[in-house]
Parts: C-alpha cells; structure tokens; sequence
C-alpha cells in the first residue's frame, strides 16, 4: 500500500520513518524547510530505538491519490493540512493520529465518514528541527472507526502498521480518545514555564496543579454523561483514581511517573509548538473541557486560566516564571 504521511513534525516523521525501514512505500509530506533538510541529510531520527537516518522521498503537497493518508498534524492545522491536498484525498481512507477529539469531526465535514479511521497514538516524540527527531518512548496505536462499525478492513490496516508498532484495534475508539485527552492534560504546565515534563514535574506545586485541573476536568466529562473507555496497559481507573484520592497523595503519583518518562527531556506536544512558533493544540486539549463546561451550563475556572496563560505565552513568546504562575493559581 502507497502510504502519505501529512506532516512531518514528531510523530509523522516517526511513522513514516519506521513504517518506510518495514518495507511500505511512503512518502511524507511536509513544509518546504522540512523537504529541504529531508532531501539533503535525510530524516534523523535517534532515541529508543537509537540512532538512523531515514531516506524517504518527501514533498510539499500530495500530487496524487493514495490509498492510505495519514494526518499527523496538530489538530489546529488539519482544516489546511486537508484544504492544501483535497484534490487527491477524495477516494483514499484518512487516518488522525491527532490529540483530542476533534480531528475526526473535521475531516468528517469534507469526507464521507466511511472513510475515516481514527487513531491514538501512546508512543512519544520530539521535534527537534527540520528533519532531526527524537523518538522517546514506546506505546501502542490504537486504531478504530469513529462513525461505522470496524470491518475488515481496519484489521488490513492495523496488519500493515504493526510492522513497525504494536497496534491494537479498538472497538470504543471515542471512549478512548477522551481518556487520552486526560494523559494530555498536563501538556499544559511544561508550556507556561519553557521546561520539560521531567523538570516541570520535579516541582510538587506544579504536580499539585496538574492534579486540580484533572479533578475539574473529570468532573465536567462526568456530568456531559461522556464515558471514558480503558486504553491498553492505561486503564481507565487510573484517572478516575487520581481525581478520586487526597491531593499530596495524587500528586506524588504525579511526580513519580512524570519525572521519569524518559531518559531525553520531553517537552510535550503544547510547548513544542510554542518552541516553533506555531499556534498550539491548548484549545483541543484543556480548552476542549472548558468548552464543554460552557455547553453543559457549568464552569471550568483553572481550565479556562490554563488556556488564557498559554494563549498569552504563545501571542508574547515569552514563558512565565515558576513564581508566577504559582501566584496566578495561590500555590
């Protein structure tokens, strides 16, 4: 199968990288910077699976139908990641890789719902520059139809991208997505600071905060009526027992697991964007919760002051300080 990858950050570099090296055809799709530094070093990639360039054929735009595209943009950039290559995107399947729960809804508005697959990516990646990544730590894919029944053809498509990760497919993709949303709850903190998850995490006031914005979080999905559904090796309890314990109890847990991701820094996917100068996912991760809350009748006031500061660092370009921000929330 002739795969495209749109989008050549971190995650689309690793699956394009490591499905190309398992032997499918893959082109991957990507700024102009990006085709440049691919086209004459290669795609870096180094970190858990150590260190190898990649030589992958590259361009700006698709010029024609695949079979397969995945999007591995941010969810912020899908609308013009499919508005630049519609006119070969009419009888191929898509697959999202995005965080949150909206990349679906948004190809599903230019593409029949049949066609679109929907996916959840638990391995982790750093964009370091054009063409250089690092690949942090392992995880599953977990794939499934957001809008049909899964058919065969999912467990086709699951085959081919085992490959080169462990797929799983999953029957409540959905259930899924919004427990991922959860995982990416914390993206937020390391973006206000300039710090990586390891030492942002370090800090037992900013493990306290992740946990209070957790508790909102949960509480505003529980009375939408949404259900969170187990991911693999992350069962759902893990997050309704965290926002269920005794704060310096949760938080520790914080601490402990987040300090500890990985033996390279992990920035994650909100200060990534912000390092480059782009508009962040905040408003799909955070912002999704605080904009449920506003639908339902409720309030989310620490998600709703998460995404103002992180807005505001991403107008100014400049990070808060530790203090400050242990100041705006009376840490």
């Amino acid at each position: 199968m002739h795969i495209a990858v749109v989008g050549a950050g971190a995650i689309g570099s690793v699956v394009a990288a490591y499905l190309h090296k398992a032997g499918e055809n893959v082109t991957l799709i990507g700024r102009p910077d990006q085709l440049a530094a691919i086209e004459k070093n290669g795609l870096k990639i180094n970190g858990i699976r150590g260190e190898e360039v990649f030589h992958i054929p590259v361009k700006t735009k698709m010029d024609e139908e695949y079979p397969l595209v995945i999007f591995a943009t941010k969810t912020q950039d899908v609308e013009r990641a499919y508005q630049d290559n519609r006119d070969f995107l009419e009888n191929g399947l898509v697959l999202t890789t995005e965080n949150g729960v909206q990349a679906d809804n948004i190809l599903s508005g230019h593409i029949e719902k049949e066609k679109v697959i929907s996916s959840i990516v638990m391995f982790g990646a750093t964009y370091i520059n054009p063409g250089e990544v690092t690949f942090n730590f392992e995880g599953n894919w977990i794939v499934g139809k957001p809008y049909m029944t899964n058919d065969m053809l999912i467990h086709d498509i699951a085959a081919i991208l085992n490959k080169a990760f462990e797929v799983v497919v999953s029957d409540d993709i959905i259930g899924m997505k919004w427990l991922k949303l959860f995982i990416n709850f914390n993206n937020c903190l390391p973006a206000l600071i300039g710090k990586s998850m390891q030492e942002t995490f370090a800090d037992m006031d900013f493990c306290t905060l992740s946990i209070k914005i957790l508790k909102e979080g949960v509480d505003i999905v529980q009375k939408a009526g949404i259900q969170l559904t187990s991911l693999p090796n992350f069962p759902v309890d893990r997050i309704y027992g965290l926002a269920s314990m005794p704060e310096p109890q949760a938080a520790g847990i914080m601490n402990k697991t987040l300090t500890t991701l990985s033996q390279e820094p992990v920035y994650g996917s909100i200060l990534q964007s912000i390092i480059r100068k782009k508009k962040s996912e905040i408003e799909f991760i955070n912002g999704e919760v605080y904009m449920l809350a506003k639908q339902t009748g409720t309030q989310a006031p620490l998600n709703h002051k998460i995404v103002d500061l992180v807005n505001q660092v991403e107008q100014s370009g400049e990070f808060f300080t530790i203090e400050q921000v242990k100041k705006e929330f009376n840490l």
